[in-house]
Order: C-alpha cells, then structure tokens, then sequence
C-alpha cells in the first residue's frame, strides 16, 4: 500500500511541477511578447517623432554661386529639436509669381531626405539659361520656398523667406530646381 502512496505522490508531484512549468513558460512568454509589443511600440513612436520640414523648424539661405554660373543654392537646417524631413523639391516663388519652376526629374534621390537637428539639405535652382536664350528675363527681389508633405494633400503652412542679394537676381523662363539632396555635391551638379 505504502508503494501505491509513493507513485501516486510521485504522480501528483510530476503533474505539479509539468503545471508549474507549463504556467511559467506561459508567464515567460507572454513577458518576452510584451517586451517585444513594447520595443515595437517605443521604435513607432520614435519614428513618429520624425516631422515635416518647413519654414518653422528650419533655418533656409539662398546663395548664389560662381559655378556652375546662373545658379543660386538653398540651404536648409534643422533647427528643431526632433529629426524633420525634406519632401520632393523646394516649391519656390520669386516675387508675385502664380506658379512655380518645374523640377529637374533626373535628379530626384533615391530616398527622402531626413535632417537630424542642427543637419543641412540642399537644392539648386537654376535661374536663368547660361546662354541667354531664355525668355521674359528679369531681375526678382524676394523669394518664398514652400516645403512639401509626405503626401499632396499635407498641409505645410510654414513657407521660409531667405534673403536675396540687395540688387535682386535674374531669372527667365528657363528657371527649374532640384529636388532636395542630402549633401552638397549632388545639388549643384545640375
């Protein structure tokens, strides 16, 4: 009888312990899954944190260059505190004008162009043919750059005004910019 007492002990007590073991790798897996639930929700909220670029997070200066001749260049900075990013191209607006310059397609990036705080983007303008042939040439004297959402119904209401030289700059008919470029170099090529 007593051998019968002991297997039903020793049953009772390896059925305890596959339950005890069973309800921890229960408890564990759901802690590892929270945990996980958890990284995934903190890396969404991170990359929410990341905004659209415009007028009011930004610092934006128009520079004229020597070359490539009849071209200005814009330079955008971050001043935020968060990561912002630049959409598309620089839609801008020299003086009064109804409309804005095309985009040169061939120099879209292949990716958007983020700014961590204090970081710069670029895009050129070109101004005026290099050879004169463009028409309805005239010399402009302020200049708004609207920025872009991520898509064409976001709202951006923030435009920057850069300063442009004190005699103004000349643009025709033949006025285009590039998209936004992560560095310098791939601004200014076209």
């Amino acid at each position: 009888m007593s051998s019968i007492r002991n297997s039903r002990t020793r049953v009772r007590t390896a059925a305890a312990s596959v339950a005890v073991a069973a309800f921890s790798l229960a408890a564990f897996g759901s802690g590892a899954m929270a945990h996980a639930e958890g990284a995934r929700a903190a890396g969404a909220a991170k990359a929410k944190a990341t905004v659209t670029c415009q007028g009011s997070n930004t610092k934006t200066v128009a520079t004229l260059l020597n070359r490539p001749i009849n071209h200005m260049l814009l330079t955008v900075t971050n001043t935020g505190k968060v990561p912002c990013n630049l959409y598309q191209y620089p839609a801008v607006q020299f003086g009064e004008a109804q409309s804005v310059p095309p985009v040169i397609e061939e120099s879209k990036p292949q990716a958007v162009v983020t700014l961590a705080p204090k970081e710069s983007g670029y895009a050129s303008v070109n101004l005026s043919a290099a050879d004169g042939s463009g028409g309805n040439g005239h010399t402009e004297k302020s200049l708004t750059v609207w920025f872009q959402g991520r898509t064409a119904d976001e709202d951006v209401p923030s435009a920057a005004r850069p300063a442009l030289p004190a005699k103004g700059v000349w643009i025709d008919d033949s006025l285009k910019v590039t998209y936004w470029q992560q560095n310098l170099d791939d601004a200014i090529i076209w």
